[in-house]
């Protein structure tokens, strides 16, 4: 089975971080692997990806007509993908050397229409202390208590999941309205093309913890206000969500609900047995971060059209 992994990036600035996405790519043990290299409008990004990795037989490279945003330069490298299935990584994430293995032997042994792994945290500069790991979807890793070893999910991460290329083109790749994309804070770009894989297939997407990516994780990205805007418009795009697919019943329930009969009240006995300032930031964190979901939520609703 031959497998197409997609590395987009648009900018010279995440340059060195993209080209350590692709060696980490181009270091699997797995074989026959393309990978398809996308400069989302920018030329001068595209030379340099030619000239860096053009010499391998196995990549190629595409520059779209102009910058429009992480789902269509995605869809567009599945577009000129040869794989049965085609992987998506960050520009700014590593796979470990057997993160294209472990999906494909998940696909084969599922019969899955797509798989998907873990994204753990990269700290460049630190963990920052208040952060709790229930909330570690805000900085675009996999959050406690996210899903069972092997569980159909109906998505996971965008930088660590790998579709039936076919049935990835047939529900129309990601939506150009969700994903980066300018100044668009409509995030989760993955969740509508998984929502209407399983409408049509009626399957959801296989996790498969073992398939580990690591994602790296910027001082900037560390900072309580960062997180506290990324929270916001986390919830925002939730509405979006539910305005966009109504008929999908999403996870975000469960993930409430687990939250505060489970997280909470353990994190809370853990305080009371053993008081520390790391203990009490992550849990007034957790306090703060719901509330400002759920605040973005509503201004989605006064807001979106």
């Amino acid at each position: 089975m031959k497998v197409s992994v997609v590395v987009c990036t648009y900018t010279m600035d995440r340059y060195d971080d993209f080209a350590e996405a692709v060696d980490s790519v181009l270091r699997q043990t797995y074989d026959p692997i393309e990978i398809v290299l996308v400069s989302d409008g920018n030329a001068e990004v595209a030379d340099r990806m030619s000239e860096d990795f053009g010499h391998f037989d196995s990549v190629r490279v595409h520059c779209t007509d102009e910058n429009r945003g992480i789902s269509y330069s995605r869809t567009r490298g599945a577009e000129l993908a040869t794989g049965d299935l085609v992987a998506f990584l960050d520009d700014d994430a590593i796979a470990t050397h057997d993160w294209i293995e472990t999906l494909v032997e998940t696909y084969e042994s599922t019969d899955a229409y797509a798989v998907g792994g873990r994204l753990d945290p990269h700290w460049l500069v630190g963990q920052p202390s208040f952060l709790p790991e229930e909330f570690y979807w805000l900085i675009g890793c996999t959050e406690r208590g996210f899903a069972d070893h092997l569980e159909e999910v109906r998505n996971t991460y965008g930088s660590n999941i790998a579709f039936n290329r076919e049935v990835f083109l047939d529900v129309g790749g990601y939506d150009e309205e969700t994903g980066r994309k300018g100044d668009s804070h409509v995030q989760a770009h993955e969740a509508p093309a998984c929502i209407r894989m399983r409408e049509q297939y009626g399957r959801g997407v296989v996790y498969n913890e073992e398939a580990i990516v690591y994602h790296k994780i910027f001082e900037y990205r560390t900072e309580f206000r960062w997180l506290v805007g990324r929270a916001f418009w986390q919830g925002y795009s939730k509405r979006v969500m539910n305005l966009r697919h109504p008929e999908d019943e999403g996870n975000e329930g469960a993930y409430l609900r687990d939250l505060v009969t489970r997280y909470v009240p353990h994190r809370i006995r853990s305080l009371l047995r053993n008081p520390t300032v790391p203990r009490l930031t992550q849990l007034l964190s957790i306090f703060v971060f719901t509330a400002v979901v759920g605040i973005g939520y509503l201004y989605g609703l006064a807001t979106y059209r």
